[in-house]
């Protein structure tokens, strides 16, 4: 069993402003989780968040940057487990970015979720995905495009 997850909004600003909130750590702080990104191919990097020890999940997010064209796509892996050095999910994410009329077309790819716990761990992500990550990034964008006119 596997399950992949595509997710596509639109925002009412250029790409590069959307490239900005998705690359840059301390947006990345705002919208989503605490990081240490850099857009830099290679780059290992974690996001925290709050443990779910239930979930088998510590609360860290292990990544590293696989493919960056900028403006246009973002690719890293995402692997996470119950503790350090033990993963228990080890999927990729891609985002890319369109230029489409006044704005920019936003799809999130992500893909590996293997067997029935990460099907369950995939049905969990997949609703922040539609539901929290929208409103939180595209109030980061709103104040950061209202930071920089």
């Amino acid at each position: 069993m596997q399950r992949d997850l595509t997710v596509k909004w639109y925002f009412p600003h250029p790409p590069e402003k959307v490239w900005e909130c998705l690359t840059d750590p301390a947006l990345i702080n705002q919208w989503f989780m605490k990081n240490d990104f850099l857009p830099i191919v290679g780059h290992k990097f974690q996001f925290h968040s709050r443990p779910m020890p239930k979930m088998g999940w510590d609360g860290i997010v292990y990544c590293e940057v696989l493919e960056i064209v900028p403006n246009q796509r973002l690719v890293y892996s995402w692997q996470g487990g119950p503790r350090p050095g033990v993963i228990g999910l080890d999927t990729v994410l891609t985002w890319t970015l369109t230029a489409e009329a006044d704005g920019t077309r936003m799809v999130l790819e992500h893909k590996g979720f293997k067997g029935w716990k990460n099907f369950v761990a995939s049905v969990f992500m997949e609703n922040g995905w539609k539901k929290g990550i929208p409103r939180r990034f595209g109030q980061v964008l709103e104040k950061y495009s209202y930071d920089k006119a």
